[in-house]
């Protein structure tokens, strides 16, 4: 499903009349006016087009995630982290152009590498608390199973702390087990690339545009593959529209994607493998090709 069918930055043309009529610009305050001028000097297309998923490949610094950015801010997508904005970036956005057939749906988001980044967080926050609750849990176990505590009911509110002597004290129940049953399941045991791959999984639902800033970020390469499968699917089956800035292989690979080189001048649309940042991988791995035979 396509929600979002084409999107046009400014010339350098349309900037200089926008802040040539704009009172804000006029005023001495302002020592930026990010994102004008960003992108001086850079052919874009008049108008880019979208396909079910959409690739900006660049370097660091090539301005892919400012232009993710600009198109989540006009559309008025949902996001959860902030990001480099100034005070002219309304504005910016405003003489932005876009096209749609279908309207784009209220449960599209932005997610960014900050999303993915605060999620490992929070999977590391839980984990300690659930070491510290799980000391407790054992104290509270060799406790119980001492014989020193009363077991006799003096109403309704004691019926749990009963349940709890009665499973500290029974033989069949081994200490691990009294611990499992209650505690929850042990996120400890998943690592930071699971736990960042989890966010994605959790947060796209079905038919939904979606834009992706640096997904890659926290991913080894096997959970970026897994990643690239994830989305495949969410298109295939589930109505998901994808924009994407990365330098990763192995999502630059996702199958019919429309990659534009933002490195390129005048931008254009290329294939995966033909990418500088894939060739990089390419050519060292075939300079070094040799090693593998040698295990």
């Amino acid at each position: 499903m396509i929600y979002l069918d084409t999107f046009s930055f400014p010339t350098e043309d349309d900037e200089i009349e926008f802040l040539a009529g704009c009172p804000k610009y006029r005023r001495t305050c302002y020592n930026t006016k990010y994102p004008f001028g960003l992108f001086s000097g850079r052919e874009f297309p008049d108008t880019f087009e979208f396909g079910e998923i959409t690739i900006f490949c660049g370097n660091n610094g090539s301005g892919k995630s400012t232009m993710l950015n600009v198109i989540a801010e006009k559309l008025k997508i949902k996001r959860d982290s902030p990001f480099n904005r100034s005070e002219f970036f309304d504005e910016y956005a405003s003489i932005c152009r876009y096209s749609t057939e279908n309207r784009i749906p209220p449960d599209s988001r932005v997610i960014t590498s900050d999303d993915v980044f605060e999620r490992v967080l929070d999977i590391r926050r839980i984990n300690s608390g659930i070491d510290t609750k799980r000391d407790a849990i054992i104290n509270e176990w060799v406790e119980l199973r001492s014989g020193g505590t009363d077991t006799r009911l003096h109403g309704i509110d004691d019926y749990d702390r009963w349940k709890q002597v009665r499973e500290a004290r029974d033989k069949n129940i081994s200490q691990s087990q009294y611990i499992r049953s209650r505690l929850m399941r042990n996120v400890s045991e998943r690592s930071n690339g699971e736990s960042a791959l989890s966010l994605f999984v959790d947060a796209i639902h079905d038919n939904a545009l979606y834009i992706l800033d640096e997904p890659e970020n926290s991913l080894s390469p096997g959970n970026q593959l897994e990643l690239k499968y994830f989305l495949e699917d969410s298109v295939r089956h589930h109505g998901c529209q994808f924009i994407i800035s990365t330098h990763s292989p192995f999502l630059l690979s996702l199958k019919s994607a429309r990659i534009y080189d933002i490195d390129s001048n005048p931008v254009k649309i290329s294939k995966w493998t033909g990418l500088p940042c894939v060739r990089v991988y390419k050519d060292f791995f075939e300079e070094n090709s040799f090693k593998f035979q040698n295990k």
